[in-house]
């Protein structure tokens, strides 16, 4: 039931996801946040089963820490998206972490990039992403929408029409959103929905 998109920008991109938390047809809470900071420049948005969203983002989180303090110097995005596809792949073969997750960031070097992946450790750079049942009405206005010079005003419109696409058209339509953008300035909350 989880739902989330990104959007990569000119120089940023921006993420949203729904607040949900609910296990099998019962709603626990309706404010969690699944767009997880990384470090001042990176974030997941991450969905699956509760358990194995928080202990692998807080496995991934805390090795990115460690080696950021062993060697002086911060992992770029590209690095944390191969590094957690690692470990995606490595889990998969004893006890896997069912988990998507879209990781976005943007670097000094590489400016803005996105990547998705999935529990079976697939890795893909992107330019419009997402998962969940509300990504099958999403991706496609997106991909109409999407230009390489897009602004945040732009995605965001993008990301509210989305949303209402989801609202208006699924049957389980989580009934909030977050909408966060990383870019050189950091990571800021855009809007809740």
């Amino acid at each position: 039931m989880d739902f989330f998109v990104g959007i990569k920008g000119k120089d940023f991109v921006m993420v949203c996801s729904d607040t949900s938390a609910a296990h099998s047809i019962i709603s626990i809470k309706q404010d969690e946040d699944k767009i997880v900071p990384i470090d001042d420049h990176k974030v997941f948005c991450i969905a699956g089963e509760a358990g194995d969203r928080v202990n692998f983002s807080e496995y991934i989180i805390a090795n990115v820490k460690l080696y950021a303090l062993r060697n002086g110097t911060p992992l770029n995005t590209k690095s944390v998206a191969n590094y957690t596809r690692g470990e995606l792949a490595t889990a998969l073969r004893s006890s896997p972490y069912h988990c998507n997750l879209l990781l976005a960031g943007w670097d000094e070097q590489a400016g803005a990039s996105l990547y998705w992946m999935d529990y079976l450790a697939t890795l893909n750079k992107i330019n419009t992403g997402g998962t969940g049942y509300g990504s099958y009405f999403t991706l496609s206005l997106f991909d109409k929408m999407w230009h390489p010079n897009l602004t945040v005003d732009e995605a965001t419109a993008m990301m509210e029409a989305g949303i209402a696409e989801v609202k208006k058209r699924l049957v389980v339509a989580p009934p909030h959103y977050i909408i966060k953008v990383v870019d050189k300035d950091g990571i800021r909350t855009i809007k809740t929905v």
